[in-house]
């Protein structure tokens, strides 16, 4: 008989199956301390776990019959991941479970939004017969969708129904699927300039913190409506206050804030024409039974050593294996991660190719991390080791390896392309050096030697003379001290590419002026965060 102890308040529907089977006991214990919980867990084999048990390493080092902790929802946030993979216990969630409610939730914001409902239904209430209120139809408007993964594409099916005409973004949209949903895909600047109505579906990293900003609301269409049910920080809130005062945005409606709870004196407490609600995406009853069900069906597949879904930590691999691939995973997420922001198009395949000894042995964990460092561009924490190839597939990213023996004189050589449906590719290559640790040896197959850390500039230029020069003064002007710099070319006078390494960021203005300088075709920061 396998136990299974749920320590945090989960519906009964969505455990039942757990309940009603024949080898397992359920057992219910909620509002543990870590203490209390430690005493108890070594008798365990599962744990369910919400969002209130905190599972920590002090918990598992003790935990010794624990084969799996299953999260009913999406964020795994309280549970050590490192603590659980180190010990082999399997880590599952419910990505899909709250999919629909989250949906539903931000087109009854749009539509309370369109429609003034929650500000009628206030003056109402308090005895003022007010049919003053004047909103608009969702027919024939056209809806900038940004983020068209799962919830953000349910959201566009439900607004064509409505007669929307849907505007996506997202770095892993191609034509081809865009097609598929009958949507026009889109750039952020073209849904920025053209969109009636814009709902944010992404989740919150380094680029898309503050996304819609104020350049974005100084050339949005007059008028326009903004929702997000998403995550706090992609609309930078006192911006959209500023645009809403300006009379260039007529509402908005959010779900999330920046900080939450909010302070008391949020000025989106106090604006009549931003709807507002305590991060209720994915509270609904439907939607917390779900997640407990899926959680609770992968339990179950994982106790009797079944097939099963939704891991998110690294499954176990054999120690031998493990100890040869270790020392390159961090090398493998920098040079996805490069080799993502070299990228400008939509990401058709990824195709890696392992040269030397790593070709001998299943490099599968360390394909994991090559492809959470190229997606970890857009999807930030929420693309981990062993869900980066389930989010690439879902996004119609064809991922391929290769094994070979020969390796232009390295050891071990890792080479990450990226491609694009107009054909444009990218790659780069990288190895580990005996006294120099990670180094990048190829971009796009220029011959560089770079350290995949620290602050770097990528330049594309002519090979002209007087380059280098150009580029330090200017660098220099603008108080950038350069620490290294690496030229690569192929023929003499053609294409050539500058890699510098620099102290610290290089204010925007600085690029400005370097795309400026005669003969550079393209200059762009470099980040490994």
């Amino acid at each position: 008989m396998f136990k299974v102890l749920v320590s945090d308040p989960i519906s009964d529907l969505g455990i039942q199956q757990l309940v009603e089977a024949n080898d397992v006991v359920v057992e219910k214990k909620t509002g543990l301390s870590e203490d209390e919980l430690i005493q108890i867990i070594p008798e365990y084999d599962a744990l369910l776990v919400r969002s209130q048990t905190k599972v920590t390493d002090r918990i598992m080092e003790v935990a010794k019959n624990l084969k799996v902790i299953g999260r009913a929802g999406v964020g795994v946030d309280n549970i050590n991941l490192e603590a659980a993979t180190k010990r082999g216990i399997i880590v599952i969630n419910a990505p899909d479970g709250n999919t629909i409610t989250t949906c539903e939730h931000a087109f009854a914001m749009m539509m309370a939004l369109a429609r003034h409902i929650p500000q009628a239904y206030a003056k109402t209430i308090s005895g003022t017969w007010d049919r003053k209120f004047l909103g608009v139809e969702l027919r024939n408007k056209k809806l900038g969708v940004l983020g068209m993964g799962r919830i953000g594409s349910e959201v566009a099916k439900r607004a064509k129904v409505f007669g929307m005409d849907i505007l996506g973004y997202d770095p892993f949209l191609t034509e081809e699927r865009a097609e598929k949903l009958g949507i026009k895909l889109s750039s952020v600047d073209e849904i920025v300039r053209n969109a009636d109505f814009i709902t944010v579906h992404t989740p919150l990293t380094p680029e898309t913190k503050h996304m819609i900003s104020r350049p974005q609301f100084e050339v949005m269409k007059k008028g326009m409506r903004i929702v997000n049910c998403a995550r706090g920080g992609v609309v930078d809130e006192l911006a959209l206050v500023e645009a809403i005062d300006q009379g260039i945005v007529a509402g908005a409606a959010f779900d999330v804030f920046e900080k939450e709870p909010p302070e008391a004196d949020h000025p989106f407490l106090h604006n009549p024409k931003i709807i507002v609600t305590p991060h209720l995406g994915a509270s609904t009853v439907e939607a917390q039974e779900n997640v407990a069900i899926d959680v609770s069906e992968q339990v179950l597949h994982i106790l009797r050593n079944e097939p099963f879904k939704n891991a998110v930590n690294m499954p176990p691999v054999a120690p031998s294996v493990m100890n040869k691939l270790t020392p390159y995973f961090g090398l493998g997420e920098k040079i996805g991660m490069l080799a993502a922001q070299l990228n400008q198009e939509a990401v058709q395949e990824i195709h890696v190719d392992y040269a030397g000894d790593l070709a001998e042995v299943d490099t599968q964990p360390l394909t994991r991390y090559i492809i959470k460092g190229v997606l970890s561009r857009h999807f930030g924490d929420d693309v981990n080791i062993v869900n980066s190839i389930h989010l690439a597939k879902a996004r119609d990213v064809k991922v391929s390896v290769t094994q070979a023996s020969a390796t232009k004189g390295f050891t071990n050589l890792i080479t990450v392309t990226l491609k694009a449906p107009n054909g444009t590719e990218h790659s780069v290559a990288g190895t580990l050096l005996n006294g120099y640790g990670a180094r990048i040896v190829q971009i796009d197959k220029y011959p560089v030697d770079i350290a995949p850390e620290g602050h770097l500039l990528f330049i594309s230029h002519n090979d002209k003379p007087g380059m280098v020069g150009h580029v330090g003064t200017l660098l220099g002007s603008n108080d950038v001290n350069i620490a290294s710099m690496q030229v690569g070319r192929k023929i003499v006078g053609g294409a050539a590419i500058m890699v510098l390494t620099i102290d610290k960021a290089a204010p925007a203005e600085v690029l400005d002026h370097l795309i400026n300088l005669p003969e550079i075709n393209k200059a762009q920061q470099i980040f490994f965060v």
